[in-house]
């Protein structure tokens, strides 16, 4: 299997034809499957790690976050950075439903781990169909792209779900109203908001190929500058519903990080590719 899996280290000669692609493509999408079936297998089995030591901590003020938001506060002298206690208490109202999301968490936690073998894998079935120029121009592109989606995933599970899970699951409307959180809303919750940021930094490299095929500019990019930081500000106050300046700063400076990042992204580009000329 293991020789199976990272043969592709070897130089082959490639079959140009439309079948030989489609042969090509097949053999690729059976490697990545079976790398996330392997992870998932792994995630499976340990389920208890991957549950009570993963899954549940952003449901509870002992996750690193919160802690670390009081730290923050006692240190800056600030009030309103400990949250108040808490510790989400989930049902399942589905015959079947904790072993069909043990499935689901497994089957995540199997493509967040394979991510960086599935864009080599993707990128594997591109190079050929590039130039030798090209191939040289995207040196360590699948390390970036691997490098900015795992960044991403651990913003979002670290900083923007557990924000986002700590104001929805305390609001209240009533006293009288009680709280009574489902297996399903929590892990669709968690999973969305951390997937979602694991894709969002994935954003100067979207930039990277859109000014490659010309479809955006630096020259672009810098005159929807100001528009991008109020799309920005919305995106984090939507994310951070607690309305909290410091955790809106805190949500929307990296994404702004990442916007000036993708400027001078695609500068480099344009700067490489008037050189060729």
């Amino acid at each position: 299997m293991l020789k199976y899996l990272f043969g592709f280290f070897k130089e082959k000669e490639y079959d140009t034809s439309f079948w030989g692609h489609v042969d090509l493509l097949r053999k690729y999408l059976f490697r990545t499957i079976l790398a996330i079936l392997i992870f998932s297998v792994f995630a499976f089995i340990y389920k208890d790690f991957v549950f009570n030591e993963i899954i549940l901590l952003p449901g509870n003020t002992k996750f690193f976050t919160y802690r670390a938001f009081c730290f923050i506060g006692q240190q800056l002298g600030i009030d309103g950075f400990c949250f108040e206690p808490f510790k989400i208490s989930l049902i399942n109202t589905e015959i079947g439903g904790q072993f069909r999301y043990h499935l689901m968490i497994s089957m995540i936690a199997g493509i967040i781990l394979s991510f960086p073998f599935m864009a080599y894998q993707l990128w594997m079935f591109v190079k050929p169909a590039l130039s030798e120029r090209e191939v040289k121009s995207s040196r360590g592109i699948i390390f970036y792209i691997s490098s900015l989606f795992i960044f991403g995933v651990l913003f979002g599970y670290y900083l923007v779900a557990p924000l986002t899970i700590n104001f929805l699951a305390t609001y209240q409307l009533s006293s009288e109203i009680q709280n009574m959180i489902t297996i399903s809303s929590y892990i669709s919750i968690l999973t969305i908001l951390t997937l979602s940021m694991g894709i969002v930094f994935e954003l100067p490299v979207l930039i990277y190929f859109l000014t490659k095929i010309g479809l955006l500019s630096s020259k672009l990019l810098r005159k929807y500058r100001r528009h991008s930081i109020v799309v920005i500000s919305i995106l984090a106050a939507f994310i951070t519903p607690s309305g909290d300046m410091f955790s809106m700063i805190l949500v929307g400076f990296p994404i702004w990080v990442l916007f000036e990042i993708s400027i001078y992204v695609s500068k480099s580009v344009e700067r490489k590719q008037s050189l060729d000329f």
